[in-house]
């Protein structure tokens, strides 16, 4: 069986765009460990070679890995997959508690594209449609 390893982002800074989705999902900051970073300035890579990925990850390995590398090419259309994210987990939220933390995530840096809020038959959709800094679309419910 398969497990998913990454969630892979493009974007035009990777250090940056982790740490707001880490902050985003309550992960700590990541920097590469001291004897990290040297071993791999030993081996020929440069500062700016250590800026062109960064990851966003669960301590407890119970959420998913953020993956991010960067590319020369800017986002151009809209994302085919995007993160929808629970604004309580392992609960259904009201609108109340959504729309606060879409208010906090927009306080790290985020955008609010559109709110939607609709009857799907009996039931209520009650959800925002965010873009991160670099404008990857994502889902607040």
């Amino acid at each position: 069986m398969n497990k998913v390893g990454n969630i892979t982002f493009d974007c035009a800074d990777p250090r940056a765009l982790s740490h707001f989705w880490s902050d985003v999902l309550g992960y700590p900051r990541s920097e590469y460990p001291p004897e990290l970073r040297e071993s791999l300035l030993q081996s020929g890579l440069t500062e700016e070679d250590l800026l062109d990925r960064s990851v966003a990850e669960d301590p407890e390995g119970a959420g998913p890995r953020l993956y991010f590398h960067r590319v020369a090419e800017p986002k151009q259309a809209k994302n085919r997959v995007h993160l929808d994210l629970f604004a309580i987990p392992g609960k259904h939220a009201t609108p109340a508690e959504i729309d606060a933390e879409v208010d906090r995530i927009v306080a790290l840096g985020a955008s609010v594209i559109r709110k939607h809020d609709a009857l799907w038959g009996p039931y209520r959709e009650y959800h925002y449609v965010m873009a991160d800094p670099e404008g990857n679309e994502f889902c607040i419910q």
